[in-house]
């Protein structure tokens, strides 16, 4: 089976966790069938081949992104414009795409981009508390409920086809997470940690060159290993 092919099944057939903290819901995408399609055709668009990428690990999608379109840090003008799928899901940005798909672009491109790594999160399905984004590890409740899909997770993406020499973290504490489940399941040689779009968009956005730059060299550095 191709990249593709494993990651289509994957997407399209995740089902929500049960035992949730009662004030937590979670956002499933890929019930839908315009999210079906769209996952088909991207995958289908970039990753029809058996090659393998470096995986770069998110927390867990926003409401607006990922848990909108069903492709990791992608907004529906991103997946348009940058990406040259048209979509339905409307044309309100999401910051932390708007981040990426910049360093995308002066890394070459989305056709050299996704030929090179692959996007996704650890806990791939939307998190909600009180009507905003919500993390994985915000609590411990919510964490001990979600271990067991997590590590189940990192296992069934990284089959898809990972570089298992590094792995890219996206926000410094998740991180430290993707360390702890790395070292449980010992699947990566190196955890390389970059800090999370959201955060340098939100706080550094004066600084953003500098942080396009540090995230462009890790790039750089985890392709040549």
């Amino acid at each position: 089976m191709t990249f593709a092919n494993k990651a289509i099944k994957y997407f399209l057939n995740l089902g929500t966790p049960a035992n949730l903290p009662k004030t937590i819901s979670v956002i499933n995408p890929y019930e839908k069938e315009d999210v079906k399609k769209t996952v088909k055709e991207f995958f289908a668009k970039y990753y029809d081949d058996q090659e393998e990428r470096v995986f770069i690990f998110g927390i867990n999608p926003g409401r607006f992104g990922g848990g909108l379109t069903g492709i990791s840090f992608t907004d529906p003008v991103a997946l348009r414009e940058k990406c040259g799928i048209e979509n339905s899901f409307g044309t309100r940005k999401e910051i932390s795409s708007e981040f990426v798909y910049k360093v995308i672009e002066e890394y070459g491109g989305t056709d050299k981009f996704f030929s090179r790594f692959f996007l996704s999160a650890l806990f791939p399905l939307a998190i909600i508390k009180n009507g905003i984004n919500y993390n994985y590890y915000d609590e411990p409740e919510l964490l001990k409920v979600l271990h067991s899909e997590i590590v189940l997770s990192i296992r069934k993406q990284t089959a898809f086809g990972a570089n298992r020499k590094n792995v890219i973290s996206f926000g410094r504490k998740n991180g430290e997470f993707l360390k702890r489940f790395n070292g449980e399941l010992e699947l990566f040689n190196k955890v390389e940690t970059l800090d999370h779009p959201r955060f340098i968009m939100q706080y550094k956005r004066k600084s953003l060159n500098k942080f396009i730059d540090e995230y462009l060299g890790v790039f750089n550095m985890v392709v040549k290993s």
